[in-house]
């Protein structure tokens, strides 16, 4: 037993509950921090989810992940490639200033710049126009079905706001771009930030002038980044916090058994799988070809993993197993696209001979310990797994940033990837930001040049068909010619477990793992 893990049943088996200080407060406490204040910074789900407590979009997910009208309260297509969209009126930012078109053609233009993170997210953007003080027209680069999804995750700033603290264009997270947005904010969400301190506590107050009618009964959030599994599980069961979203496996069901608490489990649509470098040199190896590209050596790393081996062992049994890239209820998918290759040893081995590496060859994996469930417990189980085809893995492990920005940056052989297809939750998602070969708008998340042209042309077609079948149809046979080509290395669909206080009456819990506080009552005993 780790040291972690014999503080931890120590703490569950003295840990008296304490008192909430305040009824209306909610403490929650994560296993990492928000990369930013500012929602243009980076395309992470996580950091998203939080701020949409203080920023809001044109449109919005409910409850049954269903679109739902937000800050625009309707709106109609004028031409195939343009949508016009009417604003709510009476709607303000923190700051007292009302809503206006304007405010939302500047946050498009932010959100789209060819220096904003964010872009990949609205990659049919053309452009914007007010039509009048509380109507904005958006232009697409072409036909597209999914704006409306697309705008789940294009959070709308107060153009004066950004002017007068000059930060017009979006910050960085993974090229450290930092500016006013990066500390500070002013949306027009059910909370207001009161405090941050990075890597330490993110204070919200209600917004007591949200256009909305709450759901919540929510005075405070107070958020607290604990990387320690051990402390953040004694801080629920001592009562210190009353909401975690990060549960390690191993500790679920021995935390149920703690008084006041309650786990809730479930699985996300998050698919992880291994991303591959494909550039012409490893980065670890510049000097030798690099062996990736052969399909031969991807299909002996991928049938060298024993997936059920790592379910049991690394996951708790709470995994699901996929041979895909995405679950089965993102649209896209096709029936049996999530069988995998059989784990084999022998046809491995047979395999990396017959590529040319009966000796095998070094690269390096590069992982963080803080990023998707048990991601650093993988890639150890992975690495052991691979040493036995004569790869001998280089196991690099960083914190979240200093890995995101490698990973950006391309300086990796080999690096976990996950992927829930937010926010469009279709295949799009993934195809056009993940698998797609880097573009102006697509591939902003292709670090390792793995675009293929025939992939390329059928996700742009996708992304162009109104009609819905054909449009399916056409994401499924992408999706297929990726996994044929054994592009990435799927794993697994990953768990969620959470877990609460009795002084937390509600909280939803969404497949897509996002924590909705607005949406949160407490109460309890």
């Amino acid at each position: 037993m780790t040291l972690a893990a014999r503080i931890l049943t120590l703490l569950l088996a003295t840990a008296t509950p304490v008192v909430a200080v305040q009824a209306n407060t909610l403490k929650w406490a994560a296993s990492r921090d928000i990369g930013s204040l500012d929602p243009d910074s980076f395309g992470d789900t996580f950091t998203l989810a939080f701020l949409n407590h203080v920023y809001e979009g044109l449109v919005r997910y409910d409850s049954s992940l269903k679109i739902e009208p937000a800050l625009a309260t309707s709106w109609e297509l004028v031409s195939p490639t343009v949508w016009r969209f009417h604003l709510r009126p009476g709607v303000k930012f923190q700051d007292g200033a009302p809503l206006t078109a304007d405010d939302v053609v500047a946050s498009l233009q932010r959100a789209t710049d060819d220096l904003s993170p964010l872009k990949g997210n609205l990659a049919a953007y053309k452009s914007s126009r007010v039509v009048d003080p509380m109507t904005v027209d958006i232009e697409l680069t072409s036909k597209y079905p999914l704006l409306l999804n697309d705008l789940t995750n294009i959070f709308i700033f107060s153009k004066p706001w950004l002017v007068t603290n000059h930060t017009e264009v979006a910050t960085d997270v993974g090229r450290k771009v930092e500016g006013y947005a990066t500390t500070h904010a002013n949306g027009t969400g059910p909370f207001k930030v009161e405090s941050r301190a990075a890597d330490s506590s993110t204070i919200l107050v209600v917004n007591k002038g949200w256009w909305d009618t709450p759901k919540h009964n929510l005075d405070r959030i107070e958020f607290l980044p604990i990387n320690n599994d051990a402390t953040r599980l004694a801080a629920l069961v001592s009562g210190e916090i009353d909401l975690t979203n990060a549960v390690p496996l191993q500790a679920a069901a021995r935390l149920e058994t703690s008084a006041g608490v309650k786990v809730l489990m479930a699985t996300e649509l998050r698919t992880i799988f291994f991303a591959l470098n494909y550039a012409e040199h490893l980065p670890s190896h510049p000097d030798l070809p690099n062996p990736l590209r052969d399909k031969r050596v991807r299909q002996a790393m991928y049938q060298a993993i024993d997936i059920d081996g790592i379910r049991r062992s690394v996951m708790r049994g709470q995994s699901r197993d996929t041979g895909a890239l995405v679950a089965p209820s993102i649209p896209g998918f096709l029936p049996g696209m999530d069988k995998r290759l059989p784990y084999d040893l022998d046809a491995a081995k047979a395999l990396m001979k017959d590529a040319g590496f009966p000796d095998g060859f070094g690269l390096t994996l590069v992982c963080t310990g803080e990023g998707y469930v048990n991601e650093e417990q993988i890639c150890q189980a992975t690495a052991s797994m691979w040493a036995k085809i004569g790869i001998k893995v280089d196991l690099q492990t960083g914190t979240r940033a200093s890995i995101t920005q490698r990973r950006v940056a391309g300086q990796f052989d080999v690096t976990p990837l996950g992927w829930a297809n937010e926010p469009a939750i279709d295949a799009e998602s993934l195809l056009l930001q993940v698998v797609h070969s880097k573009t102006s708008a697509a591939g902003v998340f292709n670090w390792g040049g793995w675009g293929r042209t025939e992939i390329d042309s059928l996700t742009d077609q996708a992304a162009n068909e109104l009609d819905t079948k054909t449009r399916l149809a056409e994401e499924g046979k992408a999706l297929s010619l990726a996994e044929g080509e054994i592009l990435f290395l799927p794993l697994h669909e990953q768990p969620m477990a959470w877990a609460k206080r009795d002084t937390v009456d509600t909280v939803v819990q969404l497949p897509d793992n996002k924590v909705r506080l607005w949406l949160t009552r407490m109460g309890g005993k």
